[in-house]
């Protein structure tokens, strides 16, 4: 190491030139459980190739992006009222990769991307999504919406839409792709989306939309997926239809709506979200114009599974960097790691990192089998989807700040990824709903209306039970903190004046799904490979995050301070040593 590695070590170690796929043991381990081995072989040399990309060249693209976001010009250089975005060459970067190199946005569409055969299931796909979004969080939303265009295209078009745009939204070259967006939010109904007052007006096979959309994410996409009232229908959301609208029209000319502006937000600087005014522009029905809010919901699902997914990736680039500092930063004579109330807040940094590792696997898992034709997959993926979105979004907002605060002053500062970290996690506990909103979802709906819990419940038992090799004790408790959350759901829906407890149960659901999903890894990994520290995290997750402690009790006893040694060291963990301490 020369002497000015040696002093930038010295005052802020940083993840740069980091392999982040090499430094992920855990998304190793869970790959090889969730997928087959034959496309986990035939993955890995690629995402090893991302890992590189996101702990190098990525990484610098997403800071310079983020620093020098997208600028609506309202004429061309001949004077023409001709819109388009100007992005910096980083942003341009970062999509030749996520969808060029990479196919993102293509890989549960498109066979043969990276040669593999055929299209990859959700669980590979958000592999990727997971280690790309370690790197730049906004590019994230073209790639989801594009996604997820195609998904709503390929499920409801005609078959004369499905020719004229379904290729584009899957092309890899990018010569010929055309990303999409989605157009949804409207100033009068936010979540609300029953409010709309975007008109729709038949004209031959086509129709003309009038009106406003006020949060367009990916603002100049080429294909947008969008909602409206056609005239004459039903207030509410039963009245809505779903309707795709190009950015072109066939002559080549801009479609008959303007971006009024682009939105100076928070976080996600990099993309370019702006507010659209429709003045009778052309678009297509997409399906039963009596069923466009159920059929939008498709992509708004998918899109909550992916915000997860992505709320992980920043909680996962915070441990990286926290862990990072933790190791190699010496103050008042020790290293950060070898203190113990650091040691107390890498634990909690980890934990909900891990577990949304786990439920990203587990409902991404779901939704594959559920695709496959599972009902039992569709009731558990109706429950775990937005208790994902929930609890995860929120999560990544507090590691990502406490992983600032373990940087110190330093982290405060925009050349480093945590200030970007933490101004990125706020959008994920909005974008697709609020957490509110969310809560509801899962609790007075997916229980409420649906019984989902029973899915939940039953996939729990199961996981508990094809567990042998952890503690019996351990199962024990697992199957009654199971029931006990499950019975606290149906009591929260049973009743709309229950409705303030719905966060609360929402986040035990989350808690105790991923500590029962933490002992079923625990199980597979330590058959493989002789590891068993996802036990561990299994009880603190019980611990930390569950149960509330007696403030006035001292609670770090010599088991926790054994398990916690053993989380943040880089040794295996046998089982009969994480199964003594998880029931002492």
């Amino acid at each position: 190491m020369n002497a000015h590695a040696q002093i930038a070590n010295l005052i802020a170690p940083d993840t740069s030139g980091m392999n982040f796929y090499h430094a992920d043991p855990a998304l190793r381990d869970l790959l090889r459980i969730h997928l087959p081995d034959d496309l986990f072989k035939h993955m890995e040399p690629h995402l090893e190739k991302l890992g590189e990309l996101v702990g190098g060249p990525l990484d610098e693209a997403g800071r310079m992006a983020d620093r020098h976001g997208p600028v609506l010009h309202q004429r061309d250089k001949f004077g023409q009222d001709v819109q388009w975005v100007e992005y910096h060459p980083a942003y341009r970067e970062l999509e030749n990769a996520a969808f060029g190199q990479f196919g993102i946005h293509a890989l549960s569409h498109r066979k043969g991307i990276m040669g593999w055969p055929s299209a990859y299931p959700v669980a590979a796909k958000h592999a990727f999504t997971f280690l790309f979004n370690q790197s730049e969080f906004g590019m994230g939303c073209p790639i989801n919406v594009t996604d997820g265009a195609a998904k709503l295209l390929s499920r409801f078009g005609d078959e004369a839409l499905q020719a004229k745009y379904l290729d584009g939204l899957t092309q890899i070259d990018m010569s010929k792709l055309t990303q999409g967006g989605q157009f949804m939010t409207e100033k009068e109904g936010g979540s609300d989306v029953g409010k709309l007052t975007t008109r729709a007006v038949q004209e031959g096979d086509h129709w003309r939309l009038h009106g406003e959309k006020w949060f367009c994410s990916n603002a100049d996409a080429k294909v947008i997926m969008l909602l409206a009232r056609p005239e004459g229908a039903v207030g509410g959301t039963k009245g809505v239809g779903l309707f795709l609208m190009p950015r072109f029209l066939d002559d080549g000319t801009q479609n008959h709506y303007r971006i009024v502006r682009l939105k100076d937000k928070l976080g996600t600087r990099s993309m370019a979200s702006g507010e659209i005014k429709l003045d009778g522009a052309i678009a297509y029905a997409v399906g039963k114009l009596d069923r466009g809010f159920v059929q939008m919901a498709e992509m708004v699902n998918s899109s909550r599974l992916s915000n997860g997914v992505k709320s992980t990736a920043l909680m996962r680039r915070a441990w990286h960097d926290a862990i990072t500092v933790a190791r190699n930063r010496v103050v008042f004579g020790q290293r950060i790691i070898d203190m113990p109330l650091a040691r107390r807040q890498l634990m909690k940094i980890l934990l909900a990192t891990e577990q949304g590792l786990s439920m990203s696997f587990l409902t991404a898992d779901a939704l594959d089998r559920a695709e496959g034709g599972s009902q039992d997959a569709a009731a558990l993926l109706r429950i775990l989807t937005p208790t994902l979105k929930f609890r995860a979004t929120r999560d990544a907002r507090k590691v990502c700040g406490d992983a600032m605060e373990m940087r110190g002053g330093v982290g405060y500062i925009e050349e480093f990824a945590t200030a970007r970290l933490l101004r990125d996690a706020h959008l994920g506990s909005i974008w697709e709903g609020t957490g509110n909103i969310v809560a509801l979802d899962a609790l007075m709906r997916a229980v409420g209306r649906h019984g989902a819990e029973a899915a939940l419940a039953a996939d729990l038992h199961q996981r508990i039970n094809e567990s042998p090799s952890v503690p019996q004790a351990w199962r024990d408790r697992l199957h009654a903190l199971s029931d006990r959350a499950i019975s606290f759901a149906r009591e929260v829906a049973a009743r709309t004046d229950n409705e303030g407890d719905a966060r609360r149960a929402t986040s035990s659901l989350y808690h105790v799904a991923s500590a029962v999903a933490m002992a079923w890894e625990a199980h597979r990994i330590h058959e493989r490979r002789g590891d068993a520290r996802r036990l561990l995290m299994s009880r603190l997750v019980i611990e930390h995050r569950l149960l509330a402690p007696d403030p006035f009790a001292v609670v770090e006893s010599d088991t926790q301070k054994a398990m916690v040694a053993h989380l943040l060291g880089e040794r295996d963990v046998s089982m009969q040593e994480a199964g003594r301490l998880v029931v002492a």
